[in-house]
């Protein structure tokens, strides 16, 4: 082997990292569509940046080698890795090391996620939480089961009483209020908008909301729930599985054909429910939250 070809495939192994250019998004598109339901979110955002120049929502880092782009990770308040392997997630690490944590998370396929965790925590410091086992679910016919005709997609003008249960569900899912320390503001303009984008869905009893749930994102094929809460003091009656089933109907009808979401292994209750509307496994996630 001559020495140029012996330094070409040593630099074709050991890659670099940059920030991507608009012009590398059509490949990182791409990318994503190695495990197209987990990195749904990231293709999310990657199509949103092409129909609107570099309108992300957050920075994009690919990993590169002499065969091009190869591992992405998405960088704003959730850090999000895609196609990721040992090397590009000890380079990822570096930059993360180098670059400090701004984000509030660290989410994704729980192999890349805990891995690259390792490689950053002693810098980082202690996190408020790590979820290492979430099952990431799918359901793309339609659900079994009854539906509750009552859940419908939540009215502009009822932002005033789908906020207090959607700060209940932050608070309760993520261990902190969004309102602490001047938040308020800002939480009710993040709800305001899943209100205008058509993405919040409810029961509404009265002037409550005794269920709801929200699309987080989607693309033309895969929408992701999340968001998913019942009053708590209707738990335990029934509640949760028609009105999710009636969702997913929703959803599949109006967004997109396939719907996911991922759920706390230790939610065997929420876990329990999906499974017995038709929900599947395929794939486990994890979370590091900040």
């Amino acid at each position: 082997m001559t020495a140029e070809i012996a330094t070409a495939r040593e630099s074709a192994r050991s890659g670099w990292v940059k920030v991507l250019s608009q012009q590398d998004l059509p490949r990182a598109l791409e990318l994503t569509g190695s495990q197209p339901l987990m990195n749904a979110f990231v293709a999310s955002r990657i199509s949103l940046g092409l129909q609107h120049h570099w309108k992300v929502g957050g920075g994009l880092w690919g990993f590169f080698t002499d065969l091009g782009l190869e591992s992405l990770l998405f960088v704003g308040s959730n850090i999000v890795p895609v196609n990721t392997t040992e090397r590009s997630r000890e380079l990822f690490a570096a930059e993360l090391v180098r670059t400090g944590r701004r984000s509030s998370s660290l989410l994704g396929n729980k192999t890349e996620v805990l891995d690259l965790w390792d490689r950053i925590s002693t810098v980082w410091g202690r996190p408020r939480e790590i979820r290492s086992t979430q099952p990431f679910m799918v359901i793309d016919s339609p659900a079994l089961g009854q539906r509750d005709p009552r859940v419908r997609r939540v009215l502009p003008t009822e932002l005033s009483i789908l906020l207090p249960a959607s700060i209940h569900m932050f608070t309760e899912e993520v261990g902190v209020s969004p309102i602490l320390h001047g938040g308020q503001a800002q939480y009710e303009r993040r709800v305001a908008e899943v209100i205008a984008e058509k993405n919040a869905y409810a029961v509404v009893e009265g002037d409550r909301v005794i269920f709801k749930a929200e699309v987080g994102f989607a693309t033309p094929t895969v929408a992701q729930l999340q968001g998913v809460w019942v009053a708590p003091d209707l738990r335990g009656q029934g509640l949760s599985g028609p009105a999710v089933a009636a969702v997913v109907d929703h959803v599949q009808r109006d967004v997109a054909p396939i719907v996911t979401l991922y759920v706390n292994d230790f939610n065997i209750a929420a876990h329990r429910t999906y499974l017995t509307i038709g929900f599947r496994e395929c794939g486990t996630f994890a979370t590091i939250l900040f």
